[in-house]
Protein backbone atom coordinates (compact mmCIF):
# COMPACT_ATOMS: atom_id res chain seq x y z
CA UNK A 1 0.00 0.00 0.00
CA UNK A 2 1.59 3.18 -1.35
CA UNK A 3 1.03 6.77 0.75
CA UNK A 4 -1.82 7.51 -1.78
CA UNK A 5 -3.44 5.09 -0.66
CA UNK A 6 -3.39 5.82 3.11
CA UNK A 7 -4.06 9.34 2.23
CA UNK A 8 -7.10 7.90 0.44
CA UNK A 9 -8.17 5.36 3.23
CA UNK A 10 -7.99 8.23 5.83
CA UNK A 11 -9.83 11.20 3.82
CA UNK A 12 -12.65 8.95 2.79
CA UNK A 13 -13.16 7.72 5.76
CA UNK A 14 -13.41 11.36 7.38
CA UNK A 15 -16.11 11.95 4.25
CA UNK A 16 -18.35 8.97 5.18
CA UNK A 17 -18.48 10.38 8.17
CA UNK A 18 -19.18 13.53 7.96
CA UNK A 19 -20.46 13.87 4.10
CA UNK A 20 -23.00 11.75 4.29
CA UNK A 21 -25.84 11.87 2.16
CA UNK A 22 -28.05 13.61 4.63
CA UNK A 23 -25.26 16.15 6.01
CA UNK A 24 -24.75 16.91 1.77
CA UNK A 25 -28.70 18.36 1.66
CA UNK A 26 -29.11 20.22 4.91
CA UNK A 27 -25.52 21.99 4.16
CA UNK A 28 -26.74 22.98 0.35
CA UNK A 29 -30.01 24.55 1.56
CA UNK A 30 -27.75 27.04 3.80
CA UNK A 31 -26.94 30.36 2.55
CA UNK A 32 -23.03 29.52 3.59
CA UNK A 33 -23.05 26.09 2.34
CA UNK A 34 -20.58 24.46 4.74
CA UNK A 35 -20.30 23.76 8.24
CA UNK A 36 -17.48 25.60 10.12
CA UNK A 37 -16.33 23.32 12.67
CA UNK A 38 -15.45 20.45 10.20
CA UNK A 39 -13.76 23.09 7.91
CA UNK A 40 -11.35 23.62 10.70
CA UNK A 41 -10.95 20.10 11.76
CA UNK A 42 -10.07 19.17 8.09
CA UNK A 43 -7.65 21.72 8.42
CA UNK A 44 -6.05 21.59 11.87
CA UNK A 45 -6.31 18.11 12.68
CA UNK A 46 -6.20 16.22 9.32
CA UNK A 47 -4.07 19.01 7.13
CA UNK A 48 -5.91 18.51 4.31
CA UNK A 49 -5.84 22.37 4.06
CA UNK A 50 -2.09 22.58 3.50
CA UNK A 51 -0.60 19.33 1.65
CA UNK A 52 0.56 20.47 -1.46
CA UNK A 53 1.83 23.44 1.03
CA UNK A 54 5.59 24.20 1.25
CA UNK A 55 6.65 23.87 5.08
CA UNK A 56 7.96 27.44 5.44
CA UNK A 57 4.65 28.83 5.30
CA UNK A 58 2.95 25.92 7.80
CA UNK A 59 2.05 22.94 4.83
CA UNK A 60 3.05 19.63 4.81
CA UNK A 61 4.91 20.40 1.40
CA UNK A 62 3.55 17.45 -0.50
CA UNK A 63 2.25 17.94 -3.99
CA UNK A 64 -0.51 18.27 -6.24
CA UNK A 65 -0.75 14.48 -7.40
CA UNK A 66 -1.38 14.25 -3.27
CA UNK A 67 -3.60 17.26 -3.25
CA UNK A 68 -5.63 15.41 -5.90
CA UNK A 69 -6.25 12.33 -4.27
CA UNK A 70 -8.02 14.97 -1.74
CA UNK A 71 -9.56 16.31 -4.33
CA UNK A 72 -11.13 13.01 -5.57
CA UNK A 73 -12.68 11.48 -2.04
CA UNK A 74 -14.10 15.06 -1.73
CA UNK A 75 -15.92 14.84 -5.33
CA UNK A 76 -16.93 11.39 -4.08
CA UNK A 77 -18.76 12.40 -0.89
CA UNK A 78 -20.09 15.59 -2.84
CA UNK A 79 -18.60 17.96 0.06
CA UNK A 80 -19.71 20.92 0.86
CA UNK A 81 -17.19 23.07 1.19
CA UNK A 82 -14.82 26.43 0.50
CA UNK A 83 -12.49 23.34 -0.31
CA UNK A 84 -12.18 23.95 -4.08
CA UNK A 85 -12.32 27.84 -3.98
CA UNK A 86 -9.64 28.59 -1.17
CA UNK A 87 -7.13 25.29 -1.78
CA UNK A 88 -7.63 24.53 -5.38
CA UNK A 89 -7.78 28.13 -6.62
CA UNK A 90 -6.60 31.09 -4.06
CA UNK A 91 -3.75 28.88 -2.46
CA UNK A 92 -2.26 27.74 -5.88
CA UNK A 93 -2.46 30.99 -7.66
CA UNK A 94 -0.37 33.02 -5.16
CA UNK A 95 1.84 30.04 -4.90
CA UNK A 96 2.48 30.11 -8.58
CA UNK A 97 3.03 34.00 -8.35
CA UNK A 98 6.13 33.96 -6.64
CA UNK A 99 5.32 36.48 -4.01
CA UNK A 100 7.07 35.20 -1.08
CA UNK A 101 5.71 37.94 1.07
CA UNK A 102 2.02 37.86 0.03
CA UNK A 103 2.50 34.15 0.68
CA UNK A 104 3.85 34.73 3.81
CA UNK A 105 0.59 37.11 4.56
CA UNK A 106 -2.03 34.87 2.96
CA UNK A 107 -0.98 31.02 2.49
CA UNK A 108 -0.38 30.16 6.41
CA UNK A 109 -4.11 31.72 7.39
CA UNK A 110 -5.47 29.33 4.20
CA UNK A 111 -3.17 26.16 5.63
CA UNK A 112 -4.99 26.48 9.41
CA UNK A 113 -8.36 27.43 8.08
CA UNK A 114 -8.55 30.18 9.57
CA UNK A 115 -8.93 32.44 6.48
CA UNK A 116 -11.41 31.32 3.51
CA UNK A 117 -10.67 32.54 -0.02
CA UNK A 118 -11.55 32.41 -3.59
CA UNK A 119 -10.19 33.59 -7.05
CA UNK A 120 -11.80 35.71 -9.74
CA UNK A 121 -10.35 35.09 -13.31
CA UNK A 122 -12.37 36.38 -16.05
CA UNK A 123 -15.05 36.64 -13.56
CA UNK A 124 -17.52 34.17 -15.58
CA UNK A 125 -15.76 30.91 -14.75
CA UNK A 126 -15.33 30.67 -18.07
CA UNK A 127 -12.19 29.06 -20.03
CA UNK A 128 -8.97 31.61 -19.23
CA UNK A 129 -8.41 34.13 -21.22
CA UNK A 130 -6.66 37.12 -20.21
CA UNK A 131 -8.04 39.22 -23.20
CA UNK A 132 -11.48 38.60 -21.24
CA UNK A 133 -10.57 40.10 -17.86
CA UNK A 134 -12.75 42.82 -17.63
CA UNK A 135 -11.96 44.29 -13.70
CA UNK A 136 -9.57 47.31 -13.55
CA UNK A 137 -7.62 48.92 -10.85
CA UNK A 138 -6.44 51.97 -10.67
CA UNK A 139 -3.33 53.40 -8.21
CA UNK A 140 -4.34 55.50 -5.57
CA UNK A 141 -1.00 56.81 -3.93
CA UNK A 142 0.87 53.70 -3.16
CA UNK A 143 -2.06 51.39 -3.48
CA UNK A 144 -4.39 50.47 -5.94
CA UNK A 145 -8.53 50.55 -6.16
CA UNK A 146 -10.41 48.04 -8.12
CA UNK A 147 -13.50 48.67 -9.96
CA UNK A 148 -16.26 46.32 -11.61
CA UNK A 149 -18.06 43.36 -11.38
CA UNK A 150 -17.68 39.28 -11.60
CA UNK A 151 -20.81 38.02 -12.43
CA UNK A 152 -19.96 34.39 -11.06
CA UNK A 153 -17.41 33.94 -8.49
CA UNK A 154 -17.21 30.20 -6.33
CA UNK A 155 -18.11 30.87 -2.58
CA UNK A 156 -17.91 34.85 -3.62
CA UNK A 157 -20.07 35.48 -0.78
CA UNK A 158 -18.34 33.71 2.15
CA UNK A 159 -14.92 34.38 1.43
CA UNK A 160 -12.76 36.18 3.51
CA UNK A 161 -10.31 37.16 0.66
CA UNK A 162 -10.98 37.55 -2.63
CA UNK A 163 -8.28 37.20 -5.28
CA UNK A 164 -9.28 39.08 -8.24
CA UNK A 165 -7.17 39.54 -11.86
CA UNK A 166 -7.57 43.38 -12.92
CA UNK A 167 -5.88 45.24 -15.39
CA UNK A 168 -3.79 48.10 -15.00
CA UNK A 169 -1.98 50.82 -16.34
CA UNK A 170 1.17 48.40 -16.59
CA UNK A 171 -1.37 45.23 -18.19
CA UNK A 172 -2.39 42.08 -16.12
CA UNK A 173 -2.09 42.11 -12.74
CA UNK A 174 -3.78 40.00 -9.53
CA UNK A 175 -4.71 42.29 -6.33
CA UNK A 176 -5.79 40.64 -2.83
CA UNK A 177 -9.03 42.64 -1.77
CA UNK A 178 -10.98 42.13 1.47
CA UNK A 179 -13.99 40.68 1.34
CA UNK A 180 -15.53 42.35 4.27
CA UNK A 181 -14.29 46.02 3.09
CA UNK A 182 -15.79 49.35 2.00
CA UNK A 183 -16.60 48.78 -1.68
CA UNK A 184 -17.14 44.86 -1.81
CA UNK A 185 -20.92 43.89 -2.60
CA UNK A 186 -21.41 40.26 -2.41
CA UNK A 187 -24.38 38.47 -3.52
CA UNK A 188 -25.51 34.54 -3.41
CA UNK A 189 -26.98 32.73 -6.31
CA UNK A 190 -29.16 30.07 -6.90
CA UNK A 191 -26.82 27.71 -9.03
CA UNK A 192 -27.63 24.44 -10.48
CA UNK A 193 -25.27 22.62 -8.53
CA UNK A 194 -26.52 23.63 -4.87
CA UNK A 195 -23.74 21.77 -3.25
CA UNK A 196 -21.03 24.82 -4.88
CA UNK A 197 -22.18 27.89 -3.52
CA UNK A 198 -21.83 30.69 -6.54
CA UNK A 199 -21.68 34.57 -5.97
CA UNK A 200 -21.70 38.05 -7.93
CA UNK A 201 -18.82 40.44 -6.47
CA UNK A 202 -19.05 43.81 -7.11
CA UNK A 203 -15.99 46.27 -6.87
CA UNK A 204 -16.43 50.42 -6.33
CA UNK A 205 -13.67 51.62 -5.58
CA UNK A 206 -12.20 48.45 -2.87
CA UNK A 207 -8.70 49.18 -1.96
CA UNK A 208 -6.49 46.33 -3.32
CA UNK A 209 -3.04 44.67 -2.42
CA UNK A 210 -0.98 43.73 -5.47
CA UNK A 211 0.17 40.25 -5.86
CA UNK A 212 3.56 39.39 -8.15
CA UNK A 213 4.39 42.52 -10.47
CA UNK A 214 2.46 45.06 -11.59
CA UNK A 215 1.43 43.72 -15.05
CA UNK A 216 3.15 40.75 -15.22
CA UNK A 217 0.30 38.02 -13.87
CA UNK A 218 -0.88 36.57 -17.34
CA UNK A 219 1.75 34.03 -16.99
CA UNK A 220 1.08 32.57 -12.96
CA UNK A 221 -2.32 32.86 -13.43
CA UNK A 222 -2.60 30.57 -16.54
CA UNK A 223 -0.52 28.01 -14.41
CA UNK A 224 -2.94 28.79 -11.48
CA UNK A 225 -5.71 28.26 -13.73
CA UNK A 226 -4.92 24.92 -15.08
CA UNK A 227 -3.92 23.67 -11.68
CA UNK A 228 -7.33 24.51 -10.95
CA UNK A 229 -8.55 22.60 -13.75
CA UNK A 230 -6.47 19.52 -12.57
CA UNK A 231 -8.07 19.84 -9.25
CA UNK A 232 -12.05 20.10 -10.54
CA UNK A 233 -10.67 17.14 -13.01
CA UNK A 234 -9.76 14.88 -9.60
CA UNK A 235 -13.04 16.04 -7.93
CA UNK A 236 -14.94 15.06 -11.36
CA UNK A 237 -13.32 11.64 -11.09
CA UNK A 238 -14.36 10.44 -7.61
CA UNK A 239 -18.12 11.62 -8.23
CA UNK A 240 -17.86 9.85 -11.41
CA UNK A 241 -16.32 6.64 -9.29
CA UNK A 242 -19.39 7.28 -6.72
CA UNK A 243 -21.72 7.32 -9.49
CA UNK A 244 -20.44 3.48 -11.38
CA UNK A 245 -20.02 2.13 -7.72
CA UNK A 246 -24.13 3.42 -6.93
CA UNK A 247 -25.50 1.76 -10.38
CA UNK A 248 -23.39 -1.32 -9.89
CA UNK A 249 -24.21 -1.91 -6.01
CA UNK A 250 -28.20 -1.26 -7.29
CA UNK A 251 -27.89 -3.28 -10.51
CA UNK A 252 -26.76 -6.27 -8.17
CA UNK A 253 -29.35 -5.89 -5.28
CA UNK A 254 -32.78 -4.78 -7.54
CA UNK A 255 -34.66 -8.12 -8.36
CA UNK A 256 -36.57 -8.33 -11.64
CA UNK A 257 -38.56 -11.20 -13.12
CA UNK A 258 -36.69 -13.11 -10.56
CA UNK A 259 -33.10 -12.52 -10.90
CA UNK A 260 -30.71 -9.34 -10.22
CA UNK A 261 -30.85 -6.68 -12.92
CA UNK A 262 -26.85 -6.57 -13.39
CA UNK A 263 -27.77 -9.96 -15.24
CA UNK A 264 -29.06 -8.40 -17.87
CA UNK A 265 -27.24 -7.50 -20.83
CA UNK A 266 -28.28 -4.24 -21.43
CA UNK A 267 -27.31 -2.96 -17.54
CA UNK A 268 -24.26 -5.10 -18.19
CA UNK A 269 -23.25 -3.15 -21.02
CA UNK A 270 -24.08 0.08 -19.60
CA UNK A 271 -21.92 -0.42 -16.79
CA UNK A 272 -19.54 -2.11 -18.32
CA UNK A 273 -19.23 1.10 -20.55
CA UNK A 274 -19.24 3.96 -17.41
CA UNK A 275 -16.16 1.88 -16.12
CA UNK A 276 -14.01 2.41 -19.28
CA UNK A 277 -15.14 6.00 -18.96
CA UNK A 278 -14.51 6.14 -15.32
CA UNK A 279 -10.62 4.52 -15.69
CA UNK A 280 -10.04 6.30 -18.66
CA UNK A 281 -10.72 9.85 -16.97
CA UNK A 282 -8.72 8.78 -13.84
CA UNK A 283 -5.55 8.39 -16.20
CA UNK A 284 -6.26 11.62 -17.59
CA UNK A 285 -6.72 13.14 -13.94
CA UNK A 286 -3.60 11.38 -12.70
CA UNK A 287 -1.52 12.44 -15.29
CA UNK A 288 -2.43 15.78 -15.17
CA UNK A 289 -1.19 15.79 -11.61
CA UNK A 290 2.43 14.45 -12.05
CA UNK A 291 2.78 16.59 -14.75
CA UNK A 292 1.92 19.80 -12.46
CA UNK A 293 4.25 18.45 -9.84
CA UNK A 294 7.16 17.70 -12.59
CA UNK A 295 10.30 20.09 -13.03
CA UNK A 296 9.24 20.97 -16.76
CA UNK A 297 5.57 21.58 -16.88
CA UNK A 298 5.79 23.30 -20.06
CA UNK A 299 2.59 20.45 -20.94
CA UNK A 300 0.70 21.10 -18.32
CA UNK A 301 -1.94 23.04 -19.79
CA UNK A 302 -2.04 20.10 -22.68
CA UNK A 303 -2.55 17.84 -19.50
CA UNK A 304 -4.90 19.95 -17.33
CA UNK A 305 -7.40 20.55 -21.24
CA UNK A 306 -6.95 16.69 -21.67
CA UNK A 307 -8.25 16.15 -18.51
CA UNK A 308 -10.68 18.84 -18.27
CA UNK A 309 -12.56 17.24 -21.38
CA UNK A 310 -11.95 13.37 -20.60
CA UNK A 311 -13.22 14.09 -17.20
CA UNK A 312 -16.21 15.92 -17.80
CA UNK A 313 -17.73 13.73 -20.04
CA UNK A 314 -17.00 11.00 -17.97
CA UNK A 315 -19.04 12.28 -14.96
CA UNK A 316 -21.88 13.26 -17.02
CA UNK A 317 -22.50 10.36 -18.87
CA UNK A 318 -21.97 8.25 -15.39
CA UNK A 319 -24.08 10.61 -13.51
CA UNK A 320 -27.16 9.91 -16.32
CA UNK A 321 -26.16 6.23 -16.83
CA UNK A 322 -26.45 5.84 -12.56
CA UNK A 323 -29.97 7.59 -12.97
CA UNK A 324 -31.15 5.48 -15.43
CA UNK A 325 -30.05 1.90 -13.96
CA UNK A 326 -31.74 3.18 -10.69
CA UNK A 327 -34.85 3.44 -13.27
CA UNK A 328 -37.89 5.86 -12.14
CA UNK A 329 -36.77 6.66 -8.11
CA UNK A 330 -33.63 7.43 -9.84
CA UNK A 331 -35.17 10.62 -11.02
CA UNK A 332 -37.03 11.64 -7.93
CA UNK A 333 -35.66 14.68 -5.66
CA UNK A 334 -35.22 11.99 -2.45
CA UNK A 335 -32.92 9.94 -4.59
CA UNK A 336 -28.86 11.33 -4.57
CA UNK A 337 -28.65 10.04 -8.18
CA UNK A 338 -30.33 13.76 -9.49
CA UNK A 339 -27.53 15.44 -6.89
CA UNK A 340 -24.77 13.99 -9.23
CA UNK A 341 -25.82 14.77 -12.24
CA UNK A 342 -26.55 18.47 -11.27
CA UNK A 343 -22.68 18.49 -10.46
CA UNK A 344 -21.79 16.69 -13.33
CA UNK A 345 -23.41 19.24 -15.83
CA UNK A 346 -22.21 22.32 -13.32
CA UNK A 347 -18.64 20.96 -13.38
CA UNK A 348 -18.31 20.24 -17.35
CA UNK A 349 -19.42 24.14 -18.10
CA UNK A 350 -16.94 25.60 -15.13
CA UNK A 351 -13.54 26.91 -16.52
CA UNK A 352 -14.76 25.41 -20.17
CA UNK A 353 -16.90 23.10 -21.65
CA UNK A 354 -14.91 19.80 -23.40
CA UNK A 355 -15.31 21.77 -26.79
CA UNK A 356 -13.78 24.54 -25.97
CA UNK A 357 -10.76 22.50 -24.62
CA UNK A 358 -10.75 20.15 -27.70
CA UNK A 359 -10.29 23.88 -29.35
CA UNK A 360 -7.78 24.58 -26.99
CA UNK A 361 -6.09 21.52 -27.94
CA UNK A 362 -5.83 21.88 -31.59
CA UNK A 363 -4.34 25.46 -31.14
CA UNK A 364 -2.16 23.90 -28.77
CA UNK A 365 -0.87 21.53 -30.76
CA UNK A 366 -0.82 23.62 -33.61
CA UNK A 367 1.81 25.74 -31.60
CA UNK A 368 3.99 23.33 -31.48
CA UNK A 369 4.14 21.65 -34.79
CA UNK A 370 4.36 25.09 -36.11
CA UNK A 371 3.19 26.77 -39.54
Amino acid sequence: MTESDDLRGVVREYLSETSPSETVRKLMLTENGYDEAGWLQMARELGLHGIAVPERWGGAGAGVAELAVVFEEMGRALLCSPFYATVGLATQAILASGDDEAAERFIPGFADGSTTATLILNGRLDVWDPAAVTLRADRDGGAHRIHGEAPLVIDGHTADVVLAAANTAAGLSLFAVNARAAGVTRTPLAGLDRTRKLARVRFDGASAQLIGGDGGAADFLTRASDLGIVALAAEQVGAAQRCLDMAVDYAKSRIQFGRPIGSFQAVKHRCADMLVQVEGARSAASHAADIADSAEADDLATAASVAKLACSEALLQAALDNMRIHGGIGFTWEHDAHLFVRRAKASQLIYGSPDSHAQRLAMLVSEVKGP
